[in-house]
């Protein structure tokens, strides 16, 4: 008989010394920091937990909240916006949407027309001048993609800042998604400034962007137009950095979209600069993820929060329909 099959395997023993008895991490400081050879920072956003402790502990009359990430996005249910709202239900959405700085909602199957109704609700809407709207309903810009007009929204952004007032808030529907794909990200911009070191912020809080239709959407405007739309949509100059006129916090408010150079300096002067911030909105940490069905809704602050709608869904078809709400002009 063979023994060998009932002979236990001997497994090497390593000659490598274990020299540590500690997580790598133990002792270092509790907090985000930059590193010195990259431009990105690594370590616990322990400045989060103040925010995460108070969105956790909120509760809400006229709906139920589930929080998607730790200080931004909640899905919200047990309300239908279809209908006509209370000022009580308003108010409550209003501060759901200051305190999660973006909501979302399932099953809303609004007309053209209601969409319209409900965002309306929350201030005047904007017209925009270079997206196709709705057929029926011009305050509703629809974005159709599909193996032909493909998605080129997959870069954080704030939207129309080009606008010396741009909007304030966003309502986005999905009227036809893919089975898979096509996601949206939001990253908080309140996050993404109070991680930066003193130094950045105080450089920061001095520095004013140029901003710019031209970057996105010239190419739609007609040669024998464009003299036109300049006049009357001329370069906007806002504050790198806002204060949020509800809340009083300050936001990062820079994006590659729409953004061109820095006062005072030319545009290949200020694309290194402007990179590296930009970069704050791909922290996992600041951000949620939403993957749409048909008749959701997103509702979204567009100061406190940037967005970024994946494009990975090419060739099938994606339907959105947004209404934006006009706000102030941004302000230190």
């Amino acid at each position: 008989m063979d023994d060998s099959a009932h002979t236990p395997t001997l497994w090497a023993v390593s000659d490598t010394e274990i020299v540590s008895d500690r997580d790598p991490s133990s002792g270092l400081a509790l907090h985000r920091r930059p590193r010195t050879d990259f431009d990105t920072y690594i370590g616990p956003a322990t400045h989060l937990a103040d925010e995460r402790a108070r969105l956790t502990a909120l509760t809400w009359e006229h709906f139920d909240a589930r929080m998607m990430g730790v200080t931004i996005g909640a899905e919200l249910s047990g309300i239908d916006l279809t209908v006509d709202l209370s000022q009580a239900v308003i108010d409550d959405l209003a501060a759901a949407l200051a305190a999660y700085k973006v909501i979302f909602f399932r099953g809303q199957a609004f007309t053209s027309a209601r969409h319209v109704a409900f965002a309306r609700n929350f201030g005047e809407l904007e017209v925009h001048p270079f997206i196709p709207s709705n057929t029926d309903q011009p305050e509703l810009v629809r974005f159709e993609k599909d193996a032909d007009t493909t998605g080129y929204e997959n870069q954080w952004h704030h939207d129309v800042t080009w606008r010396e007032a741009p909007s304030k808030a966003a309502v986005l529907r999905a009227v036809q998604v893919p089975e898979v794909g096509g996601d949206t990200l939001f990253a908080d911009m309140y996050a993404a400034y109070d991680v930066l070191p003193p130094d950045t912020k105080a450089d920061l809080d001095r520095l004013e962007a140029i901003h710019d239709f031209v970057q996105a959407f010239g190419r739609n405007v007609p040669e024998d137009r464009r003299a036109e739309m300049r006049r009357r949509y001329p370069e906007a100059t806002h504050p790198a950095v806002c204060t949020h006129e509800v809340t009083g916090r300050r936001y990062l408010y820079l994006n590659r979209t729409f953004v061109n150079r820095f006062v005072g300096r030319t545009r290949e002067e200020s694309v290194a600069q402007l990179d590296r911030i930009c970069r704050m909105s791909d922290t996992p940490e600041y951000q949620c993820r939403f993957t749409w069905e048909p008749d959701s809704v997103a509702f979204w602050d567009n100061r406190a929060v940037q967005h970024l709608a994946c494009s990975d869904y090419w060739p099938e078809t994606r339907v959105m329909e947004r209404a934006s709400i006009i706000g102030e002009r941004p302000r230190r």
